[in-house]
């Protein structure tokens, strides 16, 4: 490309995010970019310019320092990226992106004027925690194609579907009755027996004697589109619907490479040819995915040998253990009892070689495992009961709930916690159509965007912490590892899994191959 071609073309993609670079740091990006292919260049220019947006900038002016730093970073991660093919994530190493309004974009927690996350939360923690759930639902929302502000000069069939969103603010604000209205707001109980609509610019009370319920559980805290019509200072509500849901590659279109992950990479490892390529190549790779591994239960034992062996002659990459990992929750010498269970566990694994040498092993606490309450995000299993397994079995990673889990391009989400059950408890409405209850699970948490989308009274959450329960871009697979039954649905080209209780499901459990994003239902039948 033609050195002029090309400093026009950088100046030009700069100047489309409000930046101006000056004549040495243009000079510097042209005679980089100049033996980056025509296919490559945008791609490259707009990772380049996602780098240099994430520093601290003190105005719109781009020195050449920035510049190249961003063309460092871009760089590096370019030549790791072959190395970041399998990363365990724990919760607390999830970076925080903050949306800001202004700027229409995703700011790293560094850039906004938020503390650094604390477990012993602040009143303002506690408000940022819905704000940001909001504001990101928001965002989603105006962006759907029923929400997109009516086209200028466009004719009247075309602007006929668009929707306008109203704040509570509006409905408070209005002396005579207002139809037809659309509020994103959450559903709380200010008042017990009276609910309301709550969003940051109030709280109404509602009527639901007349409202219909779509698809989804809609509890306390669960953010809804609410459509009715106000009069009295009571918003009578005709049908309550989720915020539309959004697939992670139409939100990559507008927010670019940003590793909303986490991990090793500084930009997300969707835009990595060359760990797609591999993830297509290795079809034989599996994550193999167990739920409540009672390892003080001599039949589970057994039923280890019998998936051990049945694997031994093609170990699987991955074997990724959750929680309860004893079936008595409670008692005096439980410590010393799980210690005792994972040195059995380790003796088991050191049984078949191939299994021991090739695969690995990830452990995700249940809720009754030992640790602090039942406040999530969860620390893993502590160190002094893990020791001596850890030492034998030496590609295991006992993590926490809930986790993430990266390979190559492949984003998946864990969570181990009896979540279904204790949405249906806590329903505003319980729905119509009680057989298909998944269904209504999964649509719930990908149109929320959270994993947990309860009162905090029933789903404590580490204030601080809440994003890493965010649903956001949504992954490839969520795995809620949940007592009830198995079950697997796709949703907005996100694959949503729950292995069931091994013990209690008659041994099941669920195997995935991220080459063709699919699962597989196994059990362990008796012999």
């Amino acid at each position: 490309m033609a050195a002029c071609k090309l400093k026009s073309k950088v100046a030009s993609a700069f100047k489309m995010h409000g930046l101006v670079l000056r004549a040495e740091a243009s000079k510097y990006l042209t005679d980089v970019l100049s033996s980056v292919t025509e296919v490559e260049i945008e791609d490259v220019i707009d990772r380049i310019i996602d780098t240099v947006e994430k520093q601290p900038l003190s105005s719109n002016m781009i020195e050449l320092s920035a510049v190249e730093t961003a063309v460092q970073e871009c760089s590096r991660s370019s030549d790791e990226n072959i190395e970041n093919i399998f990363n365990i994530i724990g919760a607390y190493n999830i970076p925080r992106y903050v949306y800001n309004p202004e700027r229409k974009k995703f700011l790293p927690l560094n850039m906004t004027d938020l503390p650094a996350p604390s477990l012993i939360g602040s009143s303002r923690d506690k408000a940022e925690l819905f704000r940001e759930r909001y504001t990101i639902l928001q965002q989603r929302t105006h962006r759907h194609e029923l929400f997109t502000p009516p086209i200028i000069g466009a004719h009247p069939s075309e602007n006929r579907s668009k929707f306008q969103l109203k704040s509570v603010e509006t409905l408070l604000g209005g002396t005579a009755k207002m139809g037809d209205v659309i509020v994103l707001g959450m559903i709380t109980q200010l008042k017990e027996g009276k609910y309301f609509l709550e969003d940051p610019t109030g709280a109404v009370q509602l009527d639901l004697s007349k409202a219909q319920f779509h698809s989804g559980l809609y509890t306390e805290s669960c953010f809804v589109l609410a459509e009715g019509w106000y009069e009295d200072k009571i918003f009578h509500i005709n049908a309550f619907g989720f915020p539309p849901t959004e697939p992670a590659s139409t939100t990559r279109a507008y927010y670019g490479n940003i590793n909303f992950f986490g991990g090793p990479a500084t930009t997300s490892v969707k835009s990595s040819v060359k760990l797609k390529q591999l993830e297509e190549e290795n079809e034989e790779v599996m994550f193999v995915f167990v739920s409540d591994l009672w390892l003080d239960q001599v039949e589970v034992i057994e039923k280890l040998h019998v998936m051990f062996s049945g694997y031994s002659s093609a170990p699987p990459t991955c074997f990724i253990f959750c929680g309860n990992f004893s079936s008595a929750p409670y008692g005096k010498n439980k410590i010393k009892s799980l210690k005792d269970s994972f040195k059995n566990l380790a003796d088991v694994i050191s049984e078949y070689p191939d299994i021991h040498k090739s695969s690995r092993f990830v452990f995700v606490p249940g809720p009754e495992d030992p640790g602090p309450g039942f406040i999530l995000p969860r620390p893993p299993i502590a160190e002094h009961i893990t020791e001596e397994f850890r030492q034998r079995v030496p590609f295991s990673i006992f993590t926490t709930n809930p986790c993430r889990i990266q390979y190559c391009t492949h984003e998946i989400v864990v969570l181990r916690e009896d979540l279904v059950n204790k949405m249906c408890r806590n329903c505003v409405r319980f729905p119509s159509s009680s057989l298909d209850i998944p269904s209504h699970f999964v649509k719930t948490i990908l149109s929320q965007g959270h994993l947990t989308p309860l009162p905090l009274c029933v789903s404590p959450v580490y204030w601080a912490y809440d994003y890493a329960l965010r649903l956001y871009p949504l992954p490839d697979l969520v795995v809620i590892a949940d007592k009830c039954d198995p079950f697997t649905i796709t949703n907005t080209e996100c694959l949503t899994m729950n292995p069931g209780s091994f013990p209690r499901s008659g041994f099941s459990f669920k195997v995935y191959y991220p080459s063709s994003k699919t699962a597989e239902d196994s059990k362990l039948q008796n012999v």
